[in-house]
């Protein structure tokens, strides 16, 4: 499989955006193979949402624009990190024992612990945002969307997969993301955090410090209640890293 096409199956899984089928049988570590471009397709979805915001900025005030900042991206991913996000808040919450906790997260409706910790979520990058001027704002957001989507990649080489193979609705489980990979994937994070590096350093840094905490601590929460890691879990890191990172940047810049 090529490398164009690894990208259009990071765009077609992680977007809603239609992206013509690869040719050609499709490996069964297709996903894990395509993790290197996710920090790439995240500068993008960064991109529109940071346009939508300068946009709205010169009509609403800045409350209205991050919101529509943040609706952009969800729309964009169709709330795929969101929802795994809500599903690991359900399981993690309401079960007892491993087995309930993956059932638990498994169930497509939501539960109290998903919805309050969803919407916790969304007002705190709404927040986040209101605070940074429009172009801090975007800067922040194309730092935030590929920094965070990197970190599921870096969680799988460090934890095991603690869920029903055999019921994955896509495979991953039986592979890692390789060194090269991961590099890759660091020098698209590397790109995508030099604008804001040019306005603030220590907002860069602080940003990444939170982020990095917030998903430790998530990926360290789902080692003990499950034993590793779902395809839920790694969308909750994105989120909490996704978070953390827009905290520390308006910290230092709000």
């Amino acid at each position: 499989m090529s490398e164009m096409e690894h990208f259009r199956n990071a765009v077609r899984f992680m977007t809603i955006l239609p992206v013509r089928s690869v040719s050609g049988e499709i490996a069964p570590d297709w996903l894990t193979r395509c993790l290197k471009y996710s920090p790439l397709v995240g500068i993008g979805i960064g991109f529109a949402s940071g346009l939508v915001l300068l946009i709205a900025t010169e009509l609403w005030n800045e409350t209205i624009a991050a919101m529509l900042a943040v609706a952009t991206s969800i729309a964009l991913t169709g709330a795929l990190h969101e929802d795994g996000f809500a599903d690991t808040f359900d399981g993690f919450g309401g079960g007892f024992t491993v087995e309930k906790r993956l059932t638990i997260m498994k169930d497509s409706r939501i539960g109290t612990y998903g919805a309050l910790a969803l919407g916790l979520n969304v007002a705190l990058r709404i927040a986040a945002l209101a605070v940074l001027t429009p172009w801090q704002g975007m800067a922040a957001l194309i730092a935030a969307h590929a920094a965070a989507r990197a970190a599921p990649a870096w969680v799988m080489t460090r934890l095991s997969y603690s869920g029903d193979i055999s019921a994955m609705k896509v495979a991953y489980a039986e592979s890692r993301p390789r060194t090269d990979e991961l590099q890759l994937g660091l020098i698209f994070v590397l790109l995508a955090i030099l604008p804001l590096t040019l306005i603030s350093a220590p907002a860069v840094a602080f940003g990444a410090l939170l982020g990095v905490a917030l998903a430790a601590l998530l990926a360290l929460w789902a080692r003990r209640l499950i034993g590793g890691y779902t395809g839920d879990v790694l969308g909750g890191i994105e989120q909490a890293f996704e978070i953390g990172f827009l905290l520390g940047v308006a910290a230092l810049l709000g």
